[in-house]
């Protein structure tokens, strides 16, 4: 007999999951394994092992990295535990209340909209998608293990309409597309400091879209949404805050007091959480400067890579570009550069840009190095990985 449908799940709710193609049936036969984690590289199994914990009120992990068990202190009752990416260190295992997740969601019906999933469906910006299509009644569109070309050609295959990904996959599915782009009505950036540039090439290739770029984390929750065009957000959001989050700098690090932030959420006490993310007011705005964590010491003077990626971002004719640490024994580190040119530049004057765009930085800033490539691979979360680059 099929489950009882859940109701965060719209009855028009349909996934195509690699080769299989699901309704709620088909998703309620799919067997679950006990113990109450399920390793969610597959949307179909996130979402049938969803169900059935609902169903039965018990805890669920999802999990992405390390050993298959339940954490002793599982809380009682239905909950989801979620692991970060783990790019600056150990993984974290966050739990949060599911209706939180998915309250906000009701109401929300658009069964003629088309997702196409770039996360990994057990992340959190994974998670967020699936939700949100599922809530929708829409198409899901997921390729395991599919690269930016691999989803490029799903999203023209399946006539996909809505996108959410990192930056760094957007710069990615635009030079894989060429001209040859859907015809989006949403498009989503997430996961990375949205840049200016970025934002008008998008806007750009799709007039027609709503663009978005969404401030979110695992253990924070679904924050806000920039709608403006923009990069960063209003600075007014300080003082008045924004769908529900409060916002503050401390020290140079955006905090947050959020409704949808993680259970036991750690933080000052009061409820601000700190995000680690390095912020700077200018004018009317608040502008992402990079990560605390990603802070290098190069001769004695801290810099962030991030913050210099932005710089070279900014340069007509570079598609994308990553800035990484390198150790020195004299220095600590040195920054080197990786850039992807676009089409049909020249490669004398585009060098020429670039060392222009580093040199009203200090020297520790600018990178010693710099090395133009085809592509910069992106990691499992849809970030650049910047293990092996030059």
């Amino acid at each position: 007999m099929t489950a009882d449908r859940p109701s965060w799940i719209h009855p028009g709710f349909r996934l195509i999951d690699g080769e299989g193609t699901f309704g709620w049936s088909e998703l309620a036969a799919l067997p679950i394994p006990a113990g109450g984690v399920v390793f969610g590289n597959r949307v179909s199994t996130v979402v049938a092992a969803l169900a059935a914990a609902q169903r039965d009120d018990t805890p669920l992990r999802l999990a992405r990295h390390g050993e298959a068990s339940m954490d002793p202190s599982a809380r009682t009752g239905f909950s989801v535990t979620l692991e970060s990416s783990g790019t600056t260190g150990t993984p974290k295992r966050i739990t949060h209340n599911f209706n939180r997740l998915s309250d906000r969601l009701k109401g929300l019906s658009d069964v003629g909209a088309r997702w196409l999933l770039t996360y990994e469906p057990a992340a959190f910006a994974g998670l967020q998608v699936i939700l949100t299509a599922a809530a929708a009644g829409a198409l899901l569109v997921s390729v395991p293990g599919g690269g930016v070309a691999e989803l490029v050609r799903a999203s023209r295959q399946h006539a996909v309409t809505h996108v959410s990904g990192t930056p760094s996959f957007w710069r990615g599915f635009l030079m894989a597309a060429g001209d040859a782009v859907p015809p989006l009505r949403s498009v989503t950036l997430g996961g990375e400091a949205a840049d200016q540039p970025l934002l008008d090439r998008l806007r750009q290739t799709f007039p027609e879209a709503r663009l978005r770029h969404i401030y979110a984390s695992t253990e924070a929750g679904a924050l806000f949404a920039v709608a403006d065009g923009r990069a960063g957000f209003p600075a007014e959001w300080l003082s008045e805050g924004r769908d529900g989050v409060a916002l503050r700098i401390r020290d140079g690090v955006l905090e947050v007091r959020s409704p949808r932030a993680m259970l036991a959420a750690p933080g000052t006490g009061d409820g601000w959480l700190d995000t680690g993310d390095l912020v700077e007011v200018a004018g009317d705005r608040v502008l992402f400067a990079g990560r605390r964590d990603g802070l290098v010491n190069v001769g004695g003077v801290k810099v962030s890579p991030e913050a210099v990626e932005q710089r070279l971002l900014a340069v007509p004719g570079v598609a994308d570009a990553a800035v990484v640490p390198v150790a020195n024994p004299i220095t600590g580190f040195l920054l080197t550069a990786t850039v992807v040119p676009a089409p049909g530049g020249d490669e004398a004057a585009l060098r020429a840009a670039l060392r222009a765009a580093t040199a009203d930085l200090v020297p520790a800033a600018r990178p010693r190095v710099l090395t133009l490539a085809a592509h910069i691979p992106l990691g499992a979360t849809g970030k650049k990985s910047r293990k092996g680059l030059p």
